[in-house]
């Protein structure tokens, strides 16, 4: 039978807490968006929907069981783009989409319905640079964890004009001017902190928000490449192609992707302090023989006893959690211990 001494524990000098962001580096492929699995545009582990709304992309072929849902792709323009017109197929869900995207993203200006804040590629965000017409990439909570890591955010993508050969020239995206413990390069809005995504040359093309995991790309990033969809340019496919037919031309053009997760692990670390004159003695049954304590052999030695487990009550002397130590500890009046036990959640 173990020791069941208890010992109070002072909220005030035992107890702290402690927070451990732990990162994990997710490089996505070009290929498993485009080519591996199928013949492109219809890749196996590419899922489109009835709705047309957007399309999901897999590490592996949807009907596989190991499939995991990496991320999904869809655009939108705002009401007032030029590209918005009535005659534009999914003209509606491009303008709600943009909508809801900045609904839950950036909020309202004021109480009124039509005061949703616009998409911009500046930081303040401050009506200087609106991006009326993105891409969406939203990626999936297994990915990101609990969120992007600032300024590991990369993206490649295809911008030679041949549709068969598109990586020939490249643009890469970053949020290089984004870091922890600086307040230049991130703000925060609805949808959490972000930071803007801007190309080598330091021209803004997009926001990342980091705790949603969701990267906005302006069309600005496809500028002069006459080809981007096979037969035309970003323009021509936002407005006169389907969701489905712009998102296949930008997974078509979508080198590499790269970022670094977080995941936060809070804890609680209690000091479970054993002072001298106390735990020198266990009432398991073995400790003794014939009513003599087994670990002496004089009978004016010093008690022993070895801590092997750590329990934590409630106030109602509930056990509420366990800790066995990877050894046992010696305990005699002639030493103090302090047992550092940690709880994460």
């Amino acid at each position: 039978m173990p020791v069941i001494n208890l010992t109070p524990i002072d909220p005030n000098s035992d107890v702290t807490t402690t927070t451990t962001m732990l990162h994990e580096v997710i490089p996505i492929t070009g290929t498993i968006m485009s080519g591996v699995y199928g013949t492109f545009p219809n890749d196996t582990n590419i899922k489109n929907y009835t709705h047309g709304m957007f399309q999901s992309v897999f590490d592996y072929p949807v009907l596989s069981s190991s499939a995991n849902h990496i991320f999904d792709l869809t655009i939108g323009y705002d009401e007032e783009s030029s590209y918005s017109s009535p005659a534009n197929p999914q003209n509606a869900k491009k303008i709600n989409l943009y909508n809801q995207f900045a609904q839950l993203l950036l909020g309202y200006t004021s109480s009124t319905a039509d005061s949703i804040k616009k998409f911009e590629s500046d930081l303040s965000l401050d009506g200087y640079g609106e991006m009326k017409e993105v891409f969406f990439i939203p990626f999936s909570r297994l990915l990101t964890k609990d969120e992007i890591k600032r300024n590991s955010f990369t993206i490649t993508f295809g911008t030679d004009n041949s549709w068969s050969t598109p990586f020939t020239s490249t643009k890469v995206l970053t949020d290089a001017s984004a870091s922890y413990g600086s307040s230049g390069g991130v703000g925060t809005s609805n949808g959490g902190d972000f930071g803007v995504l801007y190309d080598t040359t330091n021209n803004a093309h997009g926001v990342l928000f980091y705790q949603a995991g969701i990267a906005v790309v302006s069309s600005s990033v496809f500028t002069g490449v006459t080809n981007f969809a096979d037969g035309s340019t970003v323009e021509t496919a936002m407005k006169d192609l389907p969701i489905t037919g712009s998102t296949n031309a930008l997974r078509h053009r979508i080198q590499d992707i790269s970022f670094n997760n977080t995941t936060e692990i809070n804890s609680t670390i209690y000091f479970c302090r054993v002072p001298h004159n106390e735990y020198n003695y266990s009432s398991n049954p073995s400790y003794l023989d014939g009513s003599k304590i087994r670990v002496k052999n004089q009978e004016d030695d010093q008690p022993v006893s070895y801590i092997t487990t750590v329990g934590l009550y409630n106030d109602a002397g509930e056990m509420l959690a366990v800790a066995k130590l990877s050894e046992p500890l010696r305990k005699d009046p002639n030493n103090d211990i302090t047992i550092r036990v940690r709880l994460d959640y």
